[in-house]
């Protein structure tokens, strides 16, 4: 029978998920959905992130199914995003694969009962490809502005830069260390529709003195930082970035363009 496993991120994935039930912290986009593939997981459970735009949060479900891997996600409301041991304790699943569904596993059921389940699971038939991830440079003249679909794309060289990271605003696990790994002028994350005590990297960065504002789940593609540039507006803004003048409803471009003039 499959081991039963939690990560917070699908990023840091060991040799131990291979053929694992994964219970894991991060969105249910499709680049968690490939990094869980890659990792060899037997089934896996990630986060809604409020569904989102264009149901963004859970698009990682259906691309996991044509691969043959069943897949859930727990809702926003009952788990913290980015913590994959709360989403076993507390979470409950609100979207299902159809894999998933042969299992019996269905909207309103505990994410722990739903793993259980998944370990009766057949062995995927393949691995997704990648539907890459990317940095883009979106202003030129400083200070620079970068997208950057992921935190964990972030260059020593983004230092001084605006950055838009694609990921959720939240602690991987709660370590403040995982915030962002370079001194950003000022960041901006997507909220995966979680409450605002949940999206812990706004008061980690407020404490390092960096404006930090969300994005809302409705108004952009989590793991998408050019979406979030093109159509996001901010949810949730940190002491910093309200001195700056951000405050929700406000578009983050221009957030930006105002409080970062060229």
């Amino acid at each position: 029978m499959p081991a039963l496993l939690t990560a917070d991120s699908v990023t840091e994935l060991g040799a131990n998920a291979r053929g694992a039930v994964l219970v894991a912290g991060s969105h249910g986009g499709r680049i968690a959905a490939y990094y869980a593939s890659r990792a060899g997981v037997h089934a896996v459970i990630l986060n809604d992130a409020g569904i989102g735009k264009e149901e963004s949060g859970v698009a990682g479900l259906a691309a996991l199914e044509k691969i043959g891997m069943a897949a859930a996600a727990a809702s926003h409301a009952t788990a913290r995003i980015g913590e994959g041991s709360d989403t076993l304790a507390r979470g409950v699943v609100s979207r299902a694969n159809a894999i998933a569904k042969a299992c019996g596993v269905v909207p309103g059921m505990p994410v722990r009962d739903a793993a259980l389940l998944l370990t009766r699971a057949p062995k995927p038939r393949g691995e997704l490809s990648s539907p890459g991830e990317g940095r883009f440079r979106l202003r030129a003249a400083p200070p620079e502005i970068w997208a950057l679909d992921s935190v964990g794309l972030a260059l020593p060289e983004d230092a001084g830069c605006l950055l838009i990271f694609g990921s959720h605003g939240a602690l991987h696990g709660g370590r403040a260390d995982s915030a962002i790994p370079v001194p950003a002028l000022a960041a901006a994350f997507h909220d995966a529709g979680a409450k605002a005590e949940d999206l812990r990297r706004l008061p980690v960065l407020a404490g390092r003195a960096i404006p930090a504002v969300t994005v809302s789940t409705a108004s952009a593609r989590i793991g998408e930082a050019r979406s979030m540039w093109e159509s996001g507006v901010l949810s949730h803004v940190n002491a910093p970035a309200g001195a700056l003048g951000a405050r929700a409803g406000q578009r983050l471009a221009e957030f930006f363009g105002n409080a970062f003039p060229v």
